[in-house]
């Protein structure tokens, strides 16, 4: 899904994404970020993106998700904590 498409999701519904922080400038994880930049992790590259996602659910299968990945998700976002977070506060910058 890309964020664009947001508006086709059920607005009665919540959402779930796994979510990450950077936690360095020109992070190696999303090289030429600045540090604090908000990603989402899409579930197909294990990568950070800001437009690229599929959410969840719930929280559990996002959180299930993130552990049965964790090992692959540390490779790709070294240093970063992985959270599942609700689409809605993330897009709105609360998250």
């Amino acid at each position: 899904m890309h964020r664009r498409d947001v508006d086709l999701l059920d607005p009665g519904r919540a959402y779930w994404v796994p979510a990450v922080v950077a936690p360095e400038r020109n992070w190696a994880g999303a090289p030429g970020c600045r540090k604090g930049a908000r990603y989402l992790v899409n579930r197909e590259t294990l990568r950070p993106s800001r437009d690229e996602f599929e959410p969840f659910d719930s929280e559990a299968s996002c959180l299930r998700w993130i552990m049965h990945n964790r090992a692959d998700l540390n490779r790709t976002l070294p240093g970063a904590r992985i959270r599942a977070v609700p689409l809605g506060r993330w897009l709105l910058g609360l998250d």
